[in-house]
């Protein structure tokens, strides 16, 4: 991992610095939106604008790429962004917010995918599940750090806008000073929905659902904790403690992946993650409740989605896995858009503790889902599973290749030593 982190510390600064800007502005537009007097629904259609530019900008990028280049894109979106960032308080209606929010989420997608090119080209076989390792605690971190950020300064103010823009500007001068230009984009074979759900039904569905929580995490814990009184610096820990839990439980419950029958790990992570988001339902008012369930919450949404990732890739043959990424992405996105929508329309229904109410309902149709599938098909012996790659469910089309290889890799290595086992403990470390 040090040789990793040597080839490639100004791009992972960089994509650091980045997700520490994004952080901001998703925790500032749940706070700003409170003092503009926006309504919960208003917030929730800003919040999906979000995920509906940055579905549209993963589709997008890679022929932006390919018509202009690596570089290019990358200056001309992230200067993008960086003025986005600065016209919210100027613009301060929802339907300019959403649109906004539309524009910011294509932009970062296409800014993921270039830097995330040129992370994929500068690893080597032997080291790009490091590589992918590392990525994830990098962007885990610079969430974490970004809401502590959030109370220097106050949200009704334009200082906590300007300090995203600067600090996303001053992440593409290491990147841009420090990478080489990579090789043509690939386009790799896509897969139908109707085929991918034939050949894994548990895993569309999965990979719907935990886009609907994903998002409701990322966009409208900030709009939960304003609705609920919270203090800047509450709701800052309140989010912090959503990533912590993704951080530390993402490695632990992939080493479970690959020792345990993965539809029952699904199920038993997604009833812990139910559980979780139950106790403030059970236990309203009491914040110490609402760190357990954040910690919880964000300890299983983010494992779940490259645990369903792997499960699905035990029935695919090594030829597909490239070509299911972009169905599951899709799926994927789909759940993303809906996710804010729904939220909104739940804590208008049950008040803030709705967005709990939400969180519960989502995760407990997976797990019903799950256990209707299982009186459907037998389970895949654990010693016939393949690797599992931490991957996040805001990942571009980049890092799910990448994933996908190594999983491509590590069912070709069992296969050549004749030991399943091996590639799927391989491919994890």
């Amino acid at each position: 991992m040090f040789d990793v982190l040597k080839s490639s510390w100004a791009l992972l600064f960089g994509m650091m610095l980045l997700m520490v800007g994004n952080g901001i502005q998703g925790t500032l537009l749940g706070l700003r939106g409170q003092i503009e007097g926006f309504t919960t629904f208003e917030m929730s259609l800003v919040m999906a604008g979000y995920f509906a530019g940055f579905l549209g900008g993963s589709r997008a990028a890679p022929w932006l790429i390919r018509r202009v280049g690596h570089v290019r894109v990358f200056a001309a979106l992230g200067s993008f962004i960086s003025a986005v960032l600065i016209l919210y308080p100027v613009m301060t209606e929802p339907v300019a917010w959403m649109l906004l929010r539309v524009a910011i989420g294509f932009s970062f997608s296409g800014v993921y995918v270039t830097a995330e090119s040129w992370l994929n080209h500068a690893a080597s076989n032997e080291n790009r599940g490091k590589a992918l390792s590392l990525y994830l605690i990098v962007q885990m971190i610079g969430i974490i750090a970004a809401q502590g950020l959030v109370v220097l300064a106050d949200p009704g103010g334009f200082v906590l806008f300007i300090l995203p823009s600067v600090l996303v500007s001053l992440a593409f001068a290491p990147i841009l000073l420090s990478v080489s230009p990579t090789p043509a984009f690939a386009t790799t074979r896509r897969m139908s929905l109707m085929e991918l759900y034939r050949i894994s039904p548990l895993g569309v569905v999965g990979i719907l659902l935990m886009g609907a929580v994903f998002s409701a995490q990322f966009g409208m814990a900030a709009v939960f904790g304003t609705a609920a009184g919270l203090s800047v610096g509450q709701l800052s820990l309140f989010i912090s403690m959503m990533y912590v839990g993704g951080l530390v439980m993402q490695f632990p419950i992939g080493w479970m992946s690959d020792r345990i029958e993965r539809r029952r790990l699904i199920l038993a992570v997604a009833g812990l993650g139910a559980l979780g988001a139950l106790v403030p339902v059970l236990m309203p008012g009491h914040y110490s409740a609402l760190l357990v369930a954040a910690f919880l919450i964000g300890g299983t949404a983010n494992p779940l989605y490259a645990l369903i990732i792997a499960y699905t890739n035990d029935f695919l043959e090594t030829d597909d896995m490239p070509a299911a990424s972009s169905g599951l992405m899709f799926v994927n996105g789909v759940g993303a858009v809906a996710g804010p929508l729904v939220t909104g329309w739940a804590m208008g229904a049950f008040g803030p503790t709705g967005f709990f109410v939400y969180l519960v309902a989502v995760l407990l149709i997976l797990v019903g889902y799950g256990l209707w599938r299982m009186t459907r098909r037998p389970a895949v012996p654990v010693e016939d599973t393949h690797s599992y790659a931490a991957v996040l469910p805001s990942a571009s089309p980049v890092v799910m290749d990448i994933a996908q290889e190594l999983y491509a890799e590590a069912v070709e290595e069992a296969a050549e030593e004749g030991n399943p086992d091996t590639g799927a403990d391989s491919a994890a470390q």
